[in-house]
């Protein structure tokens, strides 16, 4: 089976919330930027802590592709929905688009949501 890891910033209480929600419905691997080992961060992006990402055996998803590939990996429903967006034109796009707006708001998403580092 492949194992998948989710790396997130653990000094954003809203990231540290949904790494929590994602641990307790997965069984991905979860770590923080500040937990990361070397080979790990040899993985990631140079500007890895833009965004969230997951770690997979033989890839690196970032920012919203990253937020489906766990989604995806947490529910089969999921699945089904992400197969279909998939076939919309310009998804990628979009869901790329509504992650950035999303991470650029993580100070307001905190406000309603927020826990520490796990």
């Amino acid at each position: 089976m492949e194992t998948a890891t989710l790396v997130y910033d653990d000094d954003c209480g809203f990231c540290s919330w949904v790494a929590a929600f994602v641990a307790e419905r997965s069984e991905m691997g979860i770590v923080g930027f500040s937990a990361l080992t070397d080979e790990e961060r040899e993985r990631l992006p140079e500007d890895y802590e833009e965004c969230v990402h997951l770690l997979t055996d033989d890839a690196v998803y970032s920012g919203g592709a990253a937020a489906q590939g766990v989604l995806v990996r947490m529910s089969v429903l999921f699945v089904a929905v992400f197969w279909l967006l998939e076939k919309v034109p310009g998804y990628d796009r979009l869901r790329e688009r509504l992650y950035r707006w999303s991470a650029d708001h993580r100070d307001w998403w905190g406000k309603v949501v927020s826990r520490d580092a796990l």
